[in-house]
């Protein structure tokens, strides 16, 4: 098999992301293109790309779920700073990563152990000092792919609990919140639309996408630009549809990315400023679902919201990030390995009991 990857530093990130500082390029492997990123871990950086942004500053900002537990948090805290120098160590930061798309839910196409082999060892040939990662292997609707990358020699990392709504097959049954769901994206003060869109519309998406994740969440969450939306809309990447109301103004929006027969929403926004009674969450979600019916998709919900999504037909997974360190020195490897067995031991546990 033939694998080729393009030269980095052609085209970096930070014009897209506000928060990402990463090189770009594209890997051709039996004529498919991935894009690929490359980072030298000298500067932490967004999750996207550093899995310490994710496991230490992404996870103690999700210490705010332990505000009810006094004496669990500090010790949380205390845990993640204490594998702030084993994940130093590691270089897991000074990665490759093939199929990254810059967002969340990376949906990869199905490769075979050939197609999985061949591109590892061209990648380790040609980054001899960089980790191999795939991210967002899950191990539901993924695990014969998961199988397939640790017959490889890769090792699975724990990274978060996302929820799949698979309506590919037979549709899981309309549940009453769905049912209400529909009631309500179906009422008159607002109008779904799917375009045509102008430049300003841009501009609001991603002010929109703001207020959600960024403000009433994280800003450890990626900064997306408009210039991103823009440029995904016109490649074919997002499927863009909104909510407009009666003035004509986007108070809501949901970008999609397909591959196969899956399908994710790395982009959803609404204006949380507005009466929690307009119900734009819902409606948005609601889109998304009648969408994966309508199509007949694995719908990735990605993670959090867990009661919303299991309400909703969403159906619990471990999702992981898939390392490649085997040509690495025995350092590095070991505290890599020391690192996925504190995320293992504690992580997991806590990711499926307090379902963040």
């Amino acid at each position: 098999m033939d694998v080729k990857s393009a030269d980095f530093g052609t085209i970096r990130a930070s014009g897209l992301i506000r928060n990402l500082d990463t090189e770009c390029a594209v890997l051709h492997y039996e004529g498919h293109a991935l894009p690929l990123t490359r980072n030298h871990g000298k500067k932490r950086t967004n999750y996207l790309c550093c899995p310490s942004a994710a496991y230490l500053d992404y996870a103690i900002d999700e210490l705010r779920h332990f505000s009810a537990h006094a004496w669990l948090k500090p010790v949380l805290h205390g845990l993640i700073e204490a594998c702030r120098p084993l994940m130093a160590l590691s270089g897991l930061d000074r990665q490759v990563q093939p199929n990254n798309w810059l967002v969340a839910t990376n949906l990869l196409p199905d490769l075979a152990d050939a197609d999985i082999k061949e591109i590892t060892k061209d990648l380790a040939a040609r980054h001899p000092d960089h980790v191999i990662i795939w991210r967002s292997v899950n191990d539901r609707s993924m695990a014969h792919l998961k199988v397939r990358f640790e017959n490889a020699g890769y090792r699975a990392f724990p990274s978060r609990q996302i929820y799949l709504f698979d309506a590919r097959t037979v549709p899981p049954p309309v549940r009453r919140d769905e049912r209400r769901d529909m009631k309500l994206l179906e009422l008159d003060d607002y109008q779904w639309t799917q375009g045509p869109w102008e430049d300003g519309d841009f501009e609001r998406m991603a002010w929109l996408y703001q207020k959600l994740y960024l403000d009433k969440y994280t800003w450890l969450n990626p900064v997306y630009t408009p210039a991103f939306i823009q440029s995904g809309h016109a490649s074919g990447f997002l499927e863009l549809e909104g909510l407009r109301n009666r003035d004509g103004q986007l108070d809501g929006i949901v970008g999609f990315i397909d591959n196969g027969d899956t399908m994710a929403a790395p982009i959803v926004g609404y204006d949380t400023g507005l009466s929690t009674e307009a119900g734009l969450y819902r409606r948005l979600m609601a889109m998304a679902i009648r969408r994966a019916r309508e199509r007949r998709r694995l719908y990735n919900m990605s993670a959090g919201a867990a009661a919303f999504k299991r309400n909703r037909g969403g159906v619990a997974s471990l999702e992981y990030i898939m390392a490649y360190d085997r040509h690495l020195g025995f350092s590095r490897r070991l505290t890599a390995g020391l690192v996925r067995g504190i995320i293992n031991s504690v992580g997991v546990p806590l990711l499926k009991h307090f379902e963040l």
